[in-house]
């Protein structure tokens, strides 16, 4: 099976991110697929927020690539930025969309940071094990992957405890009401919010979080 390695670009990744010979280099590397996800104009409406790098810049985009072959896969990613060893949870597959092609969502991605005073293990059962059903009925989420970061894989990369993807309906980007899925209506919407947010802060994911909303593309055969 794959290891999915996952590169995080700081500020303007465009370039580099979309680069095919990127994609060609890193097929010939032993990838059996890449994933591009960027905070581009198709998104620019979206929410973002986070503390971004040392330097203060944002997070502009995700390069992800499942190997057979890590140390020649990562010495690619590197010219991304900071790379990491991930794995998987699927909890609801993203819909096939042909290669190259833009996924019609707002595909969310999410840099979480484990609190300094909660142990891996509890940090990853509230998170995985209790949060997980609570996220997927108060949003109108349909696809949602959670990688646990199992090791930095570049010197000095910053401290991170996992890398969520979440893909919401196009309409999200500017409507509070097609994010959470609540039919235009104030109460329930109140009511979602309320019981996700309670649900974020017991894990620590109410601080400290990166959120970057981005445009998502895909090569099985990159």
């Amino acid at each position: 099976m794959d290891t999915r390695l996952i590169a995080i670009g700081y500020g303007d990744v465009a370039g580099p991110a979309t680069d095919p010979g990127l994609r060609r280099r890193l097929s010939e590397s032993g990838c059996s697929a890449v994933q591009v996800n960027l905070d581009d104009a198709d998104v620019a409406a979206a929410m973002r927020f986070g503390p971004g790098d040392a330097e203060g810049r944002p997070i502009g985009g995700f390069v992800s690539a499942w190997t057979s072959d890590v140390p020649a896969t990562l010495a690619l990613l590197a010219e991304v930025g900071p790379v990491y060893r991930v794995t998987e949870h699927r909890r609801l597959d993203p819909p096939v969309v042909p290669d190259g092609a833009r996924a019609e969502a707002l595909a969310n991605v999410a840099v979480l940071r484990r609190p300094a005073s909660m142990s891996r293990d509890d940090y990853l059962d509230r998170w995985l094990v209790h949060h997980t059903p609570i996220a997927i009925r108060t949003q109108a989420t349909f696809g949602y992957v959670q990688n646990v970061v199992e090791e930095a894989l570049t010197p000095d990369a910053p401290e991170i405890a996992a890398i969520v993807e979440e893909l919401f309906p196009s309409a999200a980007i500017e409507d509070v009401h097609a994010f959470y899925g609540s039919g235009g209506d104030d109460a329930e919407l109140h009511r979602r919010i309320t019981e996700l947010m309670a649900s974020v802060a017991r894990f620590g994911a109410d601080t400290g979080l990166d959120l970057v909303p981005t445009s998502r593309y895909r090569w099985v055969r990159p």
